[in-house]
């Protein structure tokens, strides 16, 4: 070997040391060994999330007691003149002769007679009410054929229309009930938004007397008279006069009970 081929064999020899003092090795280029695959990482199941705290007794929302008589002044004077319904209804009730009535409204009474409508049509359109028996009833608008007209009246035009169709509603002086004369249902709005005071002490709603109301003028035009109570507890007729008194008897507003027609005896 030559001086300088000595030479280079050297220079070699020491950066080949250096590279290995500085960590650099070969790369190997054979095929890799296959690496095993972890073992699957077991995951601990999370605890379901809490559920809600309960709300304490005290926090839970309470009904609404009922309406039983309306708080602010009654119009007892009107003047005299009626404002009928624009609207009406549907057709209540599924076989029978159909029967058509308007809703009027005393002008000076401060009711809204669509409201009035509204409230009518649902007491005689109820499943319990004069159209269980094989007969149709419908809210018509003005200006439509009809059978009878349901007013509402402050209490001296009440007792004024009652009495001139002869019947007297003045209790202790004072026009009370409501009437029904020739093609006209009277209520009292006294009565409409007051109610009477043994329904108020029964906590029995004004809807409910408002519903009896209802149903009890429109027996009158459909025929019917005065019934009594049948028995103390039992409720008491649609046709009983209980705006003068339940008489051991509980408030009921429907003709009909468990499908059949509820009455009592004969006054």
């Amino acid at each position: 070997m030559s001086r300088a081929l000595g030479v280079v064999a050297g220079i070699a020899v020491l950066a080949g040391l250096a590279l290995v003092g500085l960590g650099f090795f070969p790369v190997d280029l054979s095929p890799a060994a296959p690496v095993p695959s972890p073992a699957p990482e077991t995951l601990a199941a999370s605890p379901p999330p809490s559920p809600p705290a309960a709300a304490s007794p005290s926090a839970s929302p309470r009904p609404a007691p009922p309406v039983l008589r309306l708080t602010g002044p009654v119009a007892t004077k009107g003047s005299g003149r009626f404002e009928y319904a624009a609207t009406g209804g549907p057709v209540r009730g599924r076989s029978g002769t159909l029967v058509r009535y308007r809703v009027a409204v005393e002008q000076g009474a401060g009711e809204d007679v669509a409201e009035f409508g509204a409230a009518v049509d649902r007491a005689l359109g109820h499943a319990r009410s004069w159209t269980a028996g094989g007969m149709r009833m419908q809210w018509v608008p003005r200006g439509t054929p009809h059978d009878f007209t349901v007013h509402l009246a402050t209490r001296e035009t009440a007792g004024r229309l009652c009495a001139a169709g002869g019947v007297n509603i003045t209790v202790r002086g004072r026009p009370y009930t409501s009437c029904r004369v020739g093609g006209s249902v009277i209520i009292n709005l006294d009565r409409w938004r007051l109610s009477v005071d043994h329904f108020v002490a029964a906590n029995v709603p004004l809807a409910l007397y408002r519903d009896y109301v209802v149903n009890h003028e429109v027996g009158h035009q459909l025929g019917h008279r005065h019934e009594l109570c049948p028995g103390r507890g039992r409720p008491a007729p649609v046709m009983m006069q209980q705006t003068l008194g339940l008489k051991g008897c509980t408030a009921n507003p429907w003709p009909f009970l468990n499908g059949h027609r509820y009455a009592g005896p004969l006054k």
